[in-house]
């Protein structure tokens, strides 16, 4: 019986692919117009302008969801 765990392949990290920067792309320009509706709702109801703009919102976005794209 061979012993697998003792040769675990060591991880490192590959660089984005362009499948991944294709998806992260559209996703981020998806949630650009909601994060400027959500920048602008919010700037309207506080009254001041929030630290994260629309910009910075979107891409955090993108940045959460397109991982879950390929991870599943």
């Amino acid at each position: 019986m061979t012993d697998y765990t003792s040769d675990t392949p060591v991880t490192r990290h590959k660089p984005p692919r362009t499948e991944f920067m294709i998806y992260f792309g559209i996703i981020f320009l998806a949630a650009l117009p909601l994060a400027v509706l959500a920048w602008v709702l919010s700037a309207l109801r506080g009254g001041t302008m929030t630290n994260k703009g629309p910009m910075s919102r979107a891409w955090s976005q993108a940045r959460i969801i397109t991982p879950m794209i390929f991870s599943a």
